[in-house]
């Protein structure tokens, strides 16, 4: 079982920057590939980005490419979503998950993920 506690969301101005969090307790956190998700209001969930257990490999979605970073700290056993250059688009609800799989697995879809943090909302305000 692993546990998923989101942080860092708020509200920003159009063109300004947050840093999302996600602490990880339970089994070993660097056993998992590890993805961000959003949910804006009366739309499904989609993929934003993805780490891999290695670090090395991490996918964008294309609306959030060159503004978003995916990083991990498994000494703190943490995922971290750079958020710059935020438009009103970007408003949702962030959510991390934590996906089992071989090394270099970074799933784009949520049915490959098997735990789940509660969410953390993003307001962006033009």
């Amino acid at each position: 079982q692993v546990q998923l506690v989101e942080s860092g969301g708020g509200s920003v101005q159009a063109g300004g920057s947050l840093r999302l969090s996600c602490a990880a307790s339970g089994r070993t956190f660097s056993s998992y590939a590890m993805g961000w998700f959003r949910q804006a209001p009366g739309k499904e969930r989609t993929f934003v980005t993805a780490i891999s257990r290695s670090g090395a490999i991490t996918p964008y979605a294309d609306s959030v490419k060159g503004r978003f970073t995916i990083s991990r700290d498994n000494a703190k056993n943490t995922v971290y979503l750079q958020m710059n250059s935020l438009k009103p688009e970007d408003t949702a609800v962030y959510y991390c998950a934590a996906s089992g799989g071989s090394y270099h697995d970074t799933p784009t879809s949520e049915r490959n993920y098997d735990y789940w943090g509660q969410g953390t909302q993003v307001t962006v305000s033009s």
